[in-house]
């Protein structure tokens, strides 16, 4: 007598016509732009307005449009590039870092006033930062700091999204039961943050990071009141004024067009290489807690 092992069914992929047209959509939708970008920054201000917009010229012109970029007025866009890079590095660290700290506070210490103080930083998610730009601008006008760096990066340094997206990290990846185990130890609070908390938070703290970064890069409304000095312009408002002087320029000006746009072009490189260092860090964020232990 013969038994017959039945093996089992190998499960086909699942393939869904629907959600893959839908995929394809948001892909373009996000990549069209870009495609474009590049596209434009390849012409002559004459190509621009006289050939297909998603497709190149016969006159290839990237290299020498950037070439322009980076000489005009005398080199002011890498100026402009490295103010971009100062506020956004300095207030994205300084901002992610504050986040953790108080995400952490509010997460494992128990002090009066707590639950009072957090619903202060969720209702503070809730206010458009272009609301608190003209006080802001009143405040550091009174002190004396406005038309200095530190009217882009102090502002920017207070994060209440990123703030509430520390505590819920912490409380879903940093144990009590190791926190005690420090202060058993000997271990100063401020140690065992550094040391031993920080190293469980690099995800959402690359997160944070990621986010303010961003942000900070991509500002426009808060320098743009805060600051009168070219030399201190970040690269937002600083193609912002090209692009002004072109348009009341007209065809005197022309040439700055090309520019503007492969600026923005240069301009989103630091943040694509940002994105894809932190990116390991950010997808392992995404699980955290997933898994119950």
């Amino acid at each position: 007598m013969t038994s017959t092992v039945l093996k089992p069914r190998r499960q086909r992929p699942r393939r869904s016509t629907v959600l893959t047209i839908g995929m394809l959509a948001a892909a373009a939708y996000f990549l069209l732009p870009l495609f474009w970008l590049v596209v434009a920054s390849s012409k002559t201000s004459e190509d621009l307005f006289s050939t297909f917009g998603l497709w190149f010229s016969g006159d290839f012109h990237l290299f020498e449009n950037i070439r322009l970029t980076l000489t005009q007025d005398d080199g002011v866009f890498l100026k402009w590039l490295w103010n971009t890079l100062l506020y956004a590095v300095t207030a994205a660290g300084g901002g992610a870092l504050l986040a953790a700290l108080a995400g952490y506070g509010f997460s494992k210490y128990r002090f009066k006033g707590n639950r009072t103080m957090f619903m202060i930083v969720l209702g503070a998610v809730m206010v458009p930062t272009t609301a608190l730009a003209i006080p802001t601008y009143l405040v550091f006008s009174e002190i004396g700091l406005a038309d200095t760096p530190w009217a882009i990066i102090l502002p920017s340094l207070v994060n209440p999204f990123g703030l509430l997206l520390m505590r819920v990290y912490v409380e879903a990846s940093v144990p009590d039961s190791l926190l005690e185990a420090a202060r058993i130890d000997g271990a100063s609070e401020f140690r065992i943050f550094f040391q031993v908390v920080l190293r469980l938070l690099a995800p959402g703290f690359a997160t944070v990071l990621l986010f303010a970064l961003v942000h900070t890069w991509n500002n426009y409304f808060l320098p743009l009141i805060m600051l009168n000095d070219p030399e201190l312009y970040p690269i937002t408002v600083g193609l912002a004024r090209w692009q002004g002087q072109a348009a009341a320029a007209g065809g005197a000006s022309g040439d700055l067009i090309p520019l503007v746009i492969t600026g923005s072009l240069l301009s989103i490189i630091p943040l694509v290489i940002a994105f894809l260092f932190l990116q390991r860090y950010w997808q392992s964020g995404l699980v955290a807690g997933a898994v119950k232990q």
